[in-house]
């Protein structure tokens, strides 16, 4: 797991004054969620969740925009998770994901649902750091974080 920001050089306008988190890198490619913009839905807005309550999401990256996915910090809650480091998991049971959004068990800033996600062939990521789009974040970055409206 590792975070990156986009540098001033970037031109993707998706990726502008983006903050990712990588959470695969690998020799097939590399995989994460842009965390520091929100998704103009919440989840009560989407059809299959309209019984949930009102929970942020975010917009994780343009693959698979029409999936959600989750990182969390509560493997106690939601089993099956994929641990990432730092006390962050990948996915898990979404049911009970769910089932304590909506109980008030979990908070914002315990789980963080992603509209789609980022995905790089081999080789793609690393060449973009190379020529500058991207760089390790040189602050420290808690996923969890609201950020400040100028960094989104």
């Amino acid at each position: 797991m590792k975070i990156l920001e986009s540098s001033p050089e970037m031109d993707d306008p998706i990726f502008n004054q983006a903050v990712l988190l990588i959470t695969q890198e690998d020799a097939s490619g590399a995989a994460g969620f842009i965390i520091n913009k929100e998704h103009p839905r919440r989840l009560n807005d989407l059809i299959e969740f309209h019984h949930c309550k009102s929970w942020p999401l975010h917009f994780g990256g343009p693959v698979e925009d029409e999936k959600l996915f989750f990182i969390h910090r509560r493997p106690d809650l939601i089993e099956e998770g994929e641990p990432l480091g730092n006390d962050i998991y990948l996915g898990g049971n979404f049911k009970q994901a769910i089932r304590f959004i909506n109980d008030n068990t979990l908070r914002e800033n315990e789980i963080r649902l992603f509209v789609g996600y980022c995905g790089w062939d081999a080789g793609e990521l690393e060449a973009e750091i190379k020529e500058g789009s991207w760089k390790n974040a040189d602050r420290d970055i808690n996923v969890f974080d609201k950020f400040p409206a100028d960094e989104r």
